[in-house]
């Protein structure tokens, strides 16, 4: 099957802002990771290749850094004899882990210390207790005394400079939550009381929920209790309207069905309709957000994800101020610690940090420029944005299909060129085949473990290439070029070189 589009980018017109919001802030698993010279390099592959600047993990407070532990002057003391009392050790590595790559933490009170909770909900192979704390003033001591700690050791203004998040999908009862939805706001007004009497400068957002649940009644309870976030979190995957979510949304009915691909972004314009209506005017964080999120979806590594990426950018990247995409990297074990290279999991990058469709998506959209210019033609299932910054023009498509299980088509894209432009511009593609590493590392008999020649053969191969000029043409002042369904397609022309 052959589709084709025309796309016409209004180059004459006055350009609008391009706020590049997926790039500053990116998510690692888990808190604990960030002190492993894995993760270290792949943090530094994003600072340097997709512009990331802060980054979060969830589990600050988890079982594996210690937070709450016996001291170990006392290890001779009866059991009976032995307090617990607040270590930052752990936390210090991996804060100052981050610090030497020029990054900053998001940092994320989460989940409940061991033995401040009688509640036995927990999560995660590490068993992370995720209850109601049994006393709210012993929280709030324990997150300021974190507070007061890194104040002291890092100082006012780079406390400043970090985001901070109160707790994780609470609204995900039994699992990242035990308690209800009025539990977690009296834990919020605790935990914003402890920032506020370290450094009222400090930004805490929440309420960091699923789904993009329970923002107005977030917003409703903070104004009353005079606990107002300084920004807003919430997550949002594309398959959360299989649970038919009490989501903020925006869009025609049909955008809200299973399998819709229009789901997530119908979710971010109702949401940023409910700030609107509420007169927040703060930053807004989607800092989760995907296709799927499911543990294991094959569709993950495949051009599906690279063009769900690009569409929902293209589409709602300027209705907030921050996106997140889960996750950067496969070093991650919320279900087990996965078993292959290449097995269906969250991570941008693979275990050995080999780049995947979702990560090129990323450094696509990051080539483009900061000036917007308006797009004619197309539809909500193939289309594009055009930047125009001086001489340069960037145009990237995207394909994506009415299915995520469609068979593959080719689209014929036809592109207006920029003015006095004759010549063709570079092109870069990504399909089942072209920048796509799941398919040669499949070439290879998909091993399990790859041997370091087969990894050094395969990091080769792993850098966006640009496609021979035999793919492009010129005619009647349109660039014509293919792309595949799933698939997407960056130009980038320059006046000088037309």
């Amino acid at each position: 099957m052959n589709t084709s589009t025309t796309l016409t980018p209004d180059w004459n017109a006055t350009p609008a802002p391009l706020r590049h919001t997926w790039a500053p802030l990116a998510n690692i698993d888990q808190f604990r990771w960030l002190s492993r010279g894995d993760v270290q390099r792949q943090l530094a592959m994003a600072r340097d290749e997709l512009g990331v600047r802060h980054v979060r993990a969830a589990a600050m407070y988890s079982p594996e850094m210690a937070v709450w532990d016996h001291d170990l002057v006392d290890w001779r003391k009866p059991a009976k004899e032995r307090t617990k009392r607040a270590n930052w050790q752990l936390i210090d590595l991996s804060i100052e882990a981050i610090f030497e790559l020029g990054l900053k933490p998001v940092y994320t009170t989460c989940f409940t210390p061991v033995g401040m909770t009688d509640d036995t909900t927990a999560c995660w192979p590490d068993r992370n207790p995720t209850g109601m704390p049994r006393d709210l003033n012993q929280w709030t001591e324990f997150v300021s005394s974190g507070l007061r700690h890194h104040l002291a050791r890092y100082g006012r203004d780079e406390l400043r400079s970090w985001y901070f998040e109160c707790w994780n999908e609470p609204n995900l009862k039994g699992h990242f939550f035990g308690g209800t939805r009025e539990d977690f706001f009296q834990l919020w007004d605790a935990t914003w009381r402890a920032f506020k009497s370290v450094d009222p400068g400090l930004r805490l957002g929440g309420p960091s929920t699923a789904r993009a649940e329970w923002i107005p009644e977030f917003l409703d309870w903070t104004a009353k209790h005079g606990t107002s976030p300084d920004y807003l979190i919430a997550h949002v995957y594309n398959n959360d309207s299989e649970g038919q979510p009490l989501s903020p949304f925006d869009g025609p009915a049909s955008h809200k069905v299973k399998n819709s691909p229009h789901f997530a972004s119908g979710v971010i314009r109702g949401t940023r309709r409910e700030l609107v209506r509420h007169g927040f005017a703060g930053e807004m964080h989607w800092n989760e957000w995907g296709r799927s999120w499911f543990l294991h979806d094959p569709f993950r590594e495949t051009a599906l994800e690279a063009a769900f990426i690009v569409k929902t950018m293209v589409e709602v990247s300027q209705e907030a101020d921050h996106f997140a995409f889960w996750c950067l990297s496969d070093i991650y074990n919320q279900g087990g610690f996965q078993s292959s290279e290449f097995q269906g999991n969250y991570g941008l990058l693979s275990l050995h940090g080999l780049r995947k469709p979702g990560w090129f998506a990323h450094m696509m959209l990051q080539r483009l420029g900061m000036a917007r210019v308006p797009m004619n033609g197309g539809d909500d299932l193939i289309n594009a944005v055009a930047t125009r910054d001086g001489a340069e023009f960037r145009v990237l498509v995207y394909a994506y299909p009415e299915k995520h299980d469609a068979s593959p088509d080719i689209v014929t894209v036809r592109v207006a060129l920029p003015p006095g432009c004759v010549r063709a511009p570079r092109l870069f593609r990504l399909g089942a085949m072209e920048n796509n590493i799941v398919t040669a590392w499949k070439s290879l008999g998909s091993p399990a473990y790859p041997t370091r020649t087969q990894l050094g053969e395969l990091q080769a191969k792993n850098t966006l290439e640009a496609v021979s000029t035999d793919h492009v043409t010129i005619e009647k002042g349109y660039v014509v070029f293919r792309i595949e369904r799933a698939g997407i397609g960056l130009l980038e022309f320059h006046t000088g070189e037309c």
